[in-house]
């Protein structure tokens, strides 16, 4: 038989409502055998997730600040959830050690995770599955990464003894047994690890939006849905900036090539986006673009020399300079006598003038340029490679709409044209972008 893992978001949880929204979409394919959920979201506009009340709460035990009132409130939330799905479970008991946890010096992965962990208990108990503790079979290395040897070890095991198992997401453990959380939005890691450990058919990524949008609908106006995308181009959008998807929850289905199918929980019968290894027996030419995305904040530093291609190791002092900083890359175009880096102002903030200073003590540049307020803008399609013309039209539309390009970077793989232009122009560029080629 088929197996289905389903991760459901925070907008899919935060609240009873959509609880129940979830089990009907569970029930209605005996596939979905192993559920991945998130911590609560925001049920309104205004409204605090739940993982942001914990982190608060965690910030006021540490400062020894009052506690009392964000805790009263994370209680409120669970134990409305628990009382309007009519379940009996002692929520409270599970709480009140979380609390004495974080007052008494459990670390903020912990108190931070604690969102997922009391969601899974309560959805478990709600569908009837088995609940997995994520932290017993998903395990993180001494430096914090994830250990995709161990867990790949001991989760496939685990499932097997488990018909229908709920696994939050979001964390594991370090190997002296605390927890540790992925990054923001790593509820969709844990899904595809599930979906890699259980040899699933398929990994559905439930949300509150019907699939990729081929652009950011708050730049955009009602930009078309992407279909089918590859696992090459999604890593692409989602690493400039589109964020239905965590952009490393691909790595662990890669290698399985276990599809991913984006859905709408509060539209089930939307088809979504379906991602895929690779897409076979079509025209890529025809094809065109898959989507359009960016970021801001970001500084370029342009350093000039003449004979830079002849210099042996020029380029390995100039990474060595941003290695000493802690500080890692985001583009690196290139000429015979120029080569620009591009970092995150959040990156570069409070060591710019160390760094340039470094720059010219080790590379000895005829010149190095700092343009900071620059935004990135990624057009992505597998068909460009094969379609003439992409380039221009992009470029002719960005000329039209008097938009000044700063820079232009276009990958080894030819699915991508990057270019970069002032923070203040992002929003023109990306809507003159998607109006040439969409």
């Amino acid at each position: 038989m088929a197996i289905k893992v389903t991760k459901f978001g925070g907008s899919s949880l935060a609240s009873a409502e959509q609880i129940r929204k979830m089990k009907q979409i569970i029930d209605a394919d005996e596939a979905r055998k192993f559920v991945v959920p998130s911590a609560p979201g925001k049920r309104f506009k205004e409204d605090t997730k739940v993982t942001d009340m914990l982190y608060a709460l965690y910030d006021a035990a540490l400062h020894m600040e009052e506690t009392e009132k964000i805790y009263a409130a994370i209680v409120k939330r669970y134990t409305d959830i628990r009382d309007e799905l009519g379940l009996s479970i002692k929520i409270e008991d599970y709480l009140e050690k979380i609390y004495k946890d974080v007052r008494t010096g459990a670390n903020e992965d912990y108190a931070a995770s604690r969102g997922e962990f009391l969601n899974g208990l309560l959805i478990a108990d709600f569908l009837g599955y088995d609940f997995i503790d994520a932290a017993d079979v998903i395990f993180f290395d001494e430096s914090g990464g994830y250990d995709a040897k161990k867990t790949l070890s001991i989760l496939p095991g685990a499932l097997k003894l488990h018909e229908r198992a709920v696994i939050p997401g979001f964390y594991g453990s370090m190997p002296n047994g605390k927890i540790k959380t992925f990054s923001r939005g790593g509820s969709d890691i844990t899904g595809s690890i599930v979906a890699r450990a259980a040899g699933a058919d398929l990994y559905e990524n439930w949300t509150d939006v019907s699939g990729f949008m081929m652009a950011d609908p708050r730049v955009v106006e009602g930009p078309k849905k992407i279909d089918v995308i590859t696992y090459r181009e999604l890593r692409e959008l989602a690493y400039m900036g589109a964020t239905v998807l965590h952009e490393d929850s691909i790595f662990p289905v890669l290698e399985a090539a276990i599809p991913i199918n984006v859905k709408n929980t509060n539209e089930p019968e939307n088809e979504g986006t379906m991602i895929i290894p690779a897409i076979e027996g079509r025209d890529c030419a025809k094809d065109g673009i898959t989507g359009i995305a960016g970021k801001k904040n970001f500084t370029v530093i342009s350093i000039e020399k003449d004979g830079m291609n002849a210099e042996i190791g020029f380029g390995r002092k100039l990474l060595g300079c941003l290695e000493k900083y802690g500080l890692s890359y985001e583009h690196m175009p290139s000429s015979i006598d120029t080569i620009s880096i591009v970092v995150a102002d959040i990156r570069i903030r409070g060591c710019i003038e160390e760094l340039i200073d470094e720059i010219h003590a080790v590379c000895q540049p005829d010149s190095v340029e700092v343009s900071s307020n620059m935004a990135i803008i990624a057009t992505v399609g597998r068909g460009m490679i094969r379609q003439v013309g992409i380039s221009a039209k992009l470029f002719t539309a960005l000329a039209e709409n008097q938009i000044n390009v700063r820079m232009i970077d276009q990958g080894s793989s030819e699915i991508n044209i990057i270019v970069g232009v002032e923070n203040d122009d992002f929003e023109r560029a990306v809507n003159a972008i998607y109006t040439a080629l969409v």
